[in-house]
């Protein structure tokens, strides 16, 4: 009998070495990469990079300095950002420059996304890899409260990928919606999170009444404290598990729904669609933004941001359905799938759309 070692020496002796070096050449750049996220992240939460686009060269004693950090620290990160070709280092080794080209895609005032909020998810789910082995031997699923940041980084994401959108972009997909906020509707956002985008439309349109439902208490609270801070009289959270939705006693309450990237990791998301449903007044709309994907695997290889989406999918959103018990749907739910659970949840009038800045997410306008 032959081996597994001997099987595997012999199947490569008949492999395209040229195939196996170039993919192992990518396998030592995607340990690289997956490095530089964790340094990327370490970069945005401690202010780094913010820091150094506004200094000229500098050294590493002057950076930390400037942003109130420990040396020694500041000066490793440096080492892996230089490395990294994200820093210029001078020949000497004393000073360290962040080139423009790179702040703007790594700073807080960047005129546009800034990378460096989505490298956060790296060490986020990497803190709950323990937990995810787990449920691979054995089932289940990790529960949101396992994962302490989510809703600070998911409020990030939003702030700087929806928010800013909502006037110029997405509001428009609906023709004659801005007028009916500016007259006076009832909306409610499901899954709202922090209620970045809840407190944005509340302070837009006074006249309008808006609600928002989430399962999460930290992430609830935090979105009432900026609507009193924000002065919103016409913004309410409340805490809810919006699977239930369909069971409440308030048919036809609203005029507009919304859900920002928030059905594909419920417990029971066609429930949530059903009572969604439910609600919405019979001209009301529903708007859903979710993950842009096929729910065909191969369909997505050429996905900008596949493995990224796939792995925030597996090591988040189907495991956090699945400890609840529920269907474990994922991120990568995919076209085909959220076409299906809109139709089955009643909604006969489905609109597509795809926005010129955003390349990660479907936009559906639905109707009954």
């Amino acid at each position: 009998m032959t081996s597994n070692a001997e099987a595997l020496t012999y199947d490569i002796a008949e492999t395209d070495q040229a195939v196996v070096e170039a993919f192992g050449d990518r396998m030592v750049e995607t340990l690289n990469s997956g490095a530089l996220a964790l340094m990327l992240s370490v970069g945005h939460r401690t202010g780094l990079f913010d820091t150094m686009a506004e200094m000229p060269a500098a050294t590493s004693v002057q950076i930390a300095e400037k942003a109130g950090l420990d040396e020694r620290y500041v000066r490793e990160w440096l080492g892996a950002m230089t490395v990294g070709n994200i820093v210029e280092n001078d020949p000497a080794g004393k000073t360290y420059y962040l080139p423009r080209e790179h702040a703007a895609s790594l700073c807080r005032k960047s005129p546009t996304d800034n990378i460096a909020v989505f490298a956060q998810y790296i060490p986020l789910l990497g803190s709950v890899e323990d937990d995810i082995v787990h449920c691979f031997r054995n089932g289940g699923g990790v529960p949101y409260e396992r994962f302490e940041r989510f809703h600070e980084v998911m409020a990030e994401d939003s702030g700087q990928s929806v928010v800013p959108a909502l006037e110029t972009d997405i509001l428009p997909l609906v023709p004659g919606l801005i007028e009916r906020l500016e007259r006076g509707i009832r909306v409610l956002d499901v899954g709202c999170g922090r209620g970045r985008a809840l407190n944005k439309l509340a302070r837009l349109f006074p006249n309008s009444q808006f609600t928002g439902y989430d399962i999460s208490g930290d992430a609830v609270r935090y979105a009432s404290q900026e609507a009193r801070a924000l002065g919103n009289d016409n913004a309410s959270f409340e805490i809810f598990d919006v699977s239930d939705l369909e069971h409440s006693d308030r048919p036809g309450t609203y005029q507009l729904i919304t859900t920002f990237d928030a059905v594909h990791d419920q417990r029971d998301p066609l429930a949530v669609l059903r009572g969604i449903r439910k609600a919405l007044a019979d001209d009301g709309v529903y708007l859903a933004q979710d993950i842009k994907g096929s729910s065909h695997h191969h369909s997505d290889r050429d996905h900008p941001i596949g493995p990224l989406l796939y792995t925030v999918s597996c090591m988040h959103c189907m495991t956090v359905s699945l400890a609840q018990g529920g269907e474990g749907l994922g991120a990568m739910w995919g076209r085909e799938k959220a076409l299906e659970y809109f139709r089955e949840a009643g909604f006969r009038n489905i609109d597509v759309h795809e926005l010129a800045h955003d390349f990660q997410n479907y936009w559906y306008v639905c109707r009954p």
